[in-house]
């Protein structure tokens, strides 16, 4: 690969000089080019990128940001946690974070420490980030509910209600309750009465929007609220769930809120003789990759992780390159409900003492019924 030289005829590491030479236009044109900035005509911008490359150039962003007084990179507060959720959240946005051009400084929280967000902002601020991420799903007993630092930068918030108060506070990934509501109708739509609840812990904010979500889809409806089982999110806790809501024989539906709970209960479920549609439908939340393979395949709200994440960052960075303008308005992530195979309507109601009554009359009917002469026939 081609390298650039300095004037005095040194090599070393190529400068914006001598992509300008090389694509025979001004050094302020070079900058121009990797600044974004318009009225550079695509021939002219092909040219500089084609020369930047056989050089081997990248800009100098510590130069940039001393002229800019930005360092171009965003910061992320998120949970250190290897849950779907949370991660597939923070997956979006490292993918969105890098597409805009920005650079990405990750701080993880420990689930369990009051002051585990104020230090990792702190964190950041030292860094000299130009905006923040706030992707912390719990809330934390004994937290004061605000930061008591200065924030001077703008902050997205993913998931929850800001805890402080910023130049610039953004909202987003909203539309859990909305999300669960239809997948409460969904199962109230097929005919059943009402639908239990597979709650997640109450101190995520998650699950407390879920749970809100399908009260007011039960409320809307003037539908029984049973009561509530709260899980922690893992299989073995809808594992355990599922073995005590097997023993209610007026369980028909279970909306639990989130897949791997799903699929627990669906497995204690089938062990203690309740079939899955036929007798209980089942739906979750999230739509992890497992869900469309598991028996039976499972019925499901898909979390748009990566929609929240584009849309979420476009505002951010918007916040950040334009101070004085308006935010630009956010708006409810789509509804999606994937209907798979573990749902359905509801088995007919037996009226009580029915079933008693007709294995009484079947068995009278075997016993009256005589036998022909000479036995049993054999024909067919």
């Amino acid at each position: 690969m081609a390298r650039g030289t300095g004037r005095d005829g040194s090599s070393g590491a190529p400068r914006s000089v001598d992509v300008a030479r090389l694509a025979g236009v001004s050094q302020k044109t070079v900058s121009r080019v990797f600044n974004d900035e318009p009225y550079v005509s695509t021939e002219v911008r092909g040219r500089v990128l084609e020369a930047a490359e056989q050089l081997g150039y990248r800009r100098n962003n510590a130069a940039r940001a001393l002229a800019s007084g930005r360092t171009r990179s965003i910061g992320v507060v998120t949970l250190g946690t290897a849950l779907y959720g949370p991660a597939s959240l923070l997956m979006g946005v490292e993918r969105v974070v890098r597409d805009t051009g920005y650079a990405l400084r990750v701080v993880n929280t420990m689930e369990g420490d009051p002051a585990g967000v104020a230090g990792a902002v702190g964190s950041l601020l030292d860094q000299g980030v130009d905006g923040i991420v706030i992707s912390e799903p719990i809330e934390e007993e004994g937290s004061e509910g605000d930061l008591s630092i200065h924030i001077g930068v703008p902050v997205l918030v993913l998931g929850a209600p800001p805890p402080f108060s910023a130049s610039t506070v953004l909202t987003g990934a909203g539309g859990a309750d909305l999300m669960a509501r239809a997948a409460v109708d969904h199962l109230l739509d097929l005919g059943h009465p009402t639908v239990h609840h597979l709650a997640g812990p109450q101190r995520w904010h998650a699950a407390k929007d879920r749970l809100e979500g399908w009260r007011a889809a039960l409320a809307a409806r003037r539908r029984d609220e049973p009561p509530v089982v709260e899980g922690d999110w893992s299989a073995a806790s809808g594992y355990a769930a599922g073995r005590e809501l097997a023993a209610d024989p007026d369980v028909t539906a279970v909306f639990a809120a989130n897949d791997d709970m799903a699929i627990g209960l669906i497995r204690a479920l089938t062990e203690a003789g309740r079939r899955v549609p036929e007798d209980i439908s089942v739906v979750g939340f999230d739509d992890i990759p497992v869900a469309a393979y598991v028996t039976p395949p499972l019925t499901t709200v898909r979390q748009p992780f990566d929609t929240v994440a584009q849309e979420g960052l476009k505002r951010l960075v918007h916040a950040i390159e334009n101070p004085k303008a308006e935010a630009l308005p956010a708006s409810d992530p789509p509804v999606d409900l994937v209907v798979r195979a573990s749902t359905q309507p509801p088995p007919p109601r037996t009226p009580p003492g029915s079933r008693l009554r007709t294995a009484s009359r079947s068995r009278e009917g075997t016993q009256s019924a005589p036998l022909p002469k000479g036995g049993p026939s054999t024909r067919r």
